[in-house]
């Protein structure tokens, strides 16, 4: 049960310039701390340029229990930048482009950890170029059959496509979306009639359980879907169960990094076979605690960490 796991994030690695500072974040990067953290062998499979942010993102990830040393060192572009303001309180981005992670490259080392991977989390921020989406796809396609293909949906204008969602669901088998990002997905795929059809209530979890039902009969290598509702909880789907769980009331700090630690407590736990509730209850307590604190990659005292993990064990009994 305590058998340490080869969890790969693959993707976007980038500092977020917000006005208060830097901090190093990124989706896959904020996942696979989170995975160290939680005692898995986590490998970050990102592309930094040759400068100043770059050498400070090494050492950033080098004070957290993550495998850095599979990063590629980009010679021509920068490190990865998005800029952070903000309008009547909500933030506004913007993703600055030709950054070095769009050009990640498909070297035999990275080949050989996917063939060994327990698990491999990907997004479609990160396959916004063409050549950062071949490599990503192609990692996928060089796990073992039994590895978990996450994908984590984050849907940043302009930075998606009808083409790029089906691509790599085709290769997932396990979904994570958020709730306002579901409709959105099912109507780029053209599967909104469909889940409109699975729902005659519309009540409820009800349409987001039929839209997980369309995505089920679109592609059949997806076991899971996730969907996320912020501060009120998470509904995990499969093709024949779900779970709902309406969250945890925290004093929130930041919500960056939240989702993400989300992804990694669900992919930890479902690697040791937990059933639905047990994921969910992972989930939502390891967000809930990032929500709490300030940045995407806070220490973990080991005190809370096991007496965590004793909170989501009782879960299951």
């Amino acid at each position: 049960m305590k058998t340490q796991k080869l969890v790969l994030g693959v993707g976007e690695l980038l500092w977020d310039f917000l006005p208060e500072g830097a901090r190093l974040g990124g989706a896959p990067a904020n996942f696979a701390v989170m995975t160290g953290r939680l005692r898995d062998r986590a490998v970050i499979l990102s592309r930094v340029g040759n400068d100043e942010l770059g050498r400070r993102a090494l050492e950033k990830l080098r004070a957290t229990p993550v495998d850095a040393g599979f990063l590629q060192i980009d010679p021509a572009h920068s490190t990865g930048r998005v800029t952070v303001s903000f309008s009547s309180g909500e933030p506004q981005y913007t993703i600055h482009e030709q950054a070095a992670w769009d050009f990640l490259e498909l070297p035999e080392d990275w080949i050989g950890l996917a063939g060994q991977a327990d698990a491999i989390c990907f997004g479609t921020l990160a396959q916004r170029s063409a050549k950062s989406r071949h490599t990503i796809q192609a990692l996928a396609r060089a796990t073992p059959s039994a590895c978990l293909r996450v994908l984590d949906v984050n849907l940043r204008a302009p930075f998606y496509s009808a083409r790029g969602i089906r691509e790599s669901l085709e290769l997932a088998t396990v979904l994570k979306m958020s709730e306002a990002e579901t409709p959105l997905v099912l109507d780029l795929l053209e599967l909104a009639a469909g889940a409109a059809k699975r729902d005659p209530s519309h009540t409820g979890s009800q349409p987001l359980r039929a839209a997980a039902c369309a995505l089920f009969d679109e592609f059949p290598d997806l076991a899971l879907a996730i969907i996320t509702r912020g501060g009120r909880g998470s509904l995990l789907v499969t093709r024949d169960a779900w779970d709902d769980h309406p969250g945890f009331p925290v004093q929130v700090a930041d919500t960056v990094g939240a989702g993400d630690a989300f992804t990694a407590a669900i992919v930890h736990y479902l690697l040791r076979g937990a059933d639905l509730a047990t994921l969910n209850e992972a989930g939502n307590r390891w967000g809930a605690w990032m929500a709490s604190q300030s940045g995407a990659m806070p220490e973990l005292p080991e005190a809370l960490l096991e007496a965590t993990a004793a909170q989501i064990g009782r879960k299951s009994e």
